[in-house]
Order: C-alpha cells, then sequence, then structure tokens
C-alpha cells in the first residue's frame, strides 16, 4: 500500500520524483488514502495504484494520455488511465478510443481494454487522481494527488524531449500550462466520452499523428492495435 515513509513505485521513477514524497502535501496524501484504504472499498487495489509507473519506467516514456479519476466500480481500475482488465466490459470512452484508431490508423478493434501493451510500449496511461472510493466519482480528488501528477508531467516535459502528449476533453487540456511545447508535440480534442466523441474526437488522427512524430524524432512508433487483431 502507499506508505507513508516507503513509496513502492518503480525505481527511476523514484529517482526523478524523489524530492516530491518528502514533502508535508504527500505525507498526509499518503495518510488519507492510507485510511480510505483501512476504512472501506477504494479502487484501484493497493497493489495497482503506480501500476502505470511499473509498466512504462521514465526513461521508456514516449506518449502521455492523461484521464481525470480512475474507474469507480467493481473490477475495472487497475492503474492505468482508460483500461480495463481483459475480463472487465469495455467502457464507452474507450470503446470510442478504439473505433478512432481502427479509423486513423487501420486494424480491428480489439476484444478486451486492457492497455497494458500500450504502456509497455512508452506510453504512460496516467490518471490526474491515481484512488477513488467505491461507487464514488471525484471522492479522493483535491487531496494531493492533482499536485504529484502535475509534477509528473512537468518533470517530464522539463527532464524529456520529443515527448507526445495527448490530452483529450477540457480538463487534461487544463495541464498543457506546464508542458514546454517548443520541446513536445501537445495534441488537444474533446473528450471520448459518448457526450462529446462526436464533437471533434472522433477524426483527430491523433494516433498517426503520434507516431509520425516518434519516426520522424527517431523513435519506435507505437502498435496501437495488438499484431493479433490486425
Amino acid at each position: 500500500m502507499l506508505g507513508i515513509m516507503e513509496i513502492k513505485i518503480e525505481p527511476s521513477w523514484k529517482e526523478a520524483l524523489k524530492d516530491e514524497f518528502e514533502k508535508p502535501y504527500f505525507k498526509e496524501l499518503s495518510a488519507f488514502v492510507r485510511s480510505e484504504y483501512t476504512a472501506g472499498k477504494v479502487f484501484p487495489p493497493p497493489k495497482f495504484i503506480f501500476h502505470a509507473f511499473e509498466l512504462c519506467p521514465f526513461d521508456n516514456v514516449k506518449v502521455v494520455i492523461l484521464g481525470q479519476d480512475p474507474y469507480h466500480n467493481d473490477g475495472q481500475a487497475h492503474g492505468l488511465s482508460f483500461s480495463v482488465p481483459e475480463e472487465v466490459h469495455m467502457p464507452p470512452s474507450l470503446q470510442n478510443i478504439y473505433r478512432e484508431i481502427v479509423s486513423d490508423v487501420g486494424g480491428k478493434i480489439p476484444t478486451h481494454g486492457n492497455l497494458e501493451h500500450w504502456a509497455k510500449q512508452g506510453v504512460l496511461l496516467l490518471n490526474a487522481t491515481l484512488t477513488v472510493r467505491a461507487h464514488t466519482p471525484a471522492s479522493h480528488q483535491n487531496k494531493g494527488w492533482e499536485q504529484f501528477t502535475d509534477t509528473v508531467i512537468k518533470t517530464l516535459s522539463d527532464k524529456k524531449k520529443h515527448l507526445v502528449f495527448l490530452l483529450w476533453g477540457n480538463y487534461a487540456k487544463k495541464k498543457s500550462g506546464l508542458i514546454d511545447f517548443k520541446k513536445h508535440l501537445v495534441l488537444e480534442s474533446p473528450h471520448p466520452s459518448p457526450f462529446s466523441a462526436y464533437n471533434g474526437f472522433f477524426g483527430n488522427k491523433h494516433f498517426s499523428q503520434t507516431n509520425a512524430y516518434l519516426k520522424k524524432h527517431g523513435k519506435e512508433r507505437v502498435a496501437w492495435v495488438e499484431k493479433s487483431n490486425v
């Protein structure tokens, strides 16, 4: 679990963010999260709080996709924005993401919503808030997670170059001020939610644009659809 003294996060991230873990706000956040897991059901399971960082070490990051909260219903959240375990029904936003991928770069829509294969290719699937009380959306907002994840975004912007940041929806777009547009590609569009996908998410071609930028800068392109599904 999220300990006050010992943060179990992938070593390269622990080094990149080491100053953050000693700040008063993070110690308060850590105590709050521990109390929430003790008091009731919280998602994701403790071992998955930093799952995005485990699968995508700091040195491997090429693309950042920013979400807001973890999913708050049973079995959905496993620490990656927009992703769900394979046996879980695919949420509508992720269905729309897949629709745009197939329209943009081809292939077939996958049969599951587990995006771990993206993370292992260097896509950081980062939620702004890393925990949530069961069935209570936004319940862990404004407790300190946003300060932590803002630091993650700014640290990536400052210490790396030629990353792609995908900011979908107004909440994500507000994070653009943390990013150096001269060093990185920032792509913005409406959110893939059914409420807004037809207002500009469909047709944004973010996935082909991302791969073109990565190729231009000598980086491996992302296989957005697993080969077995193509």
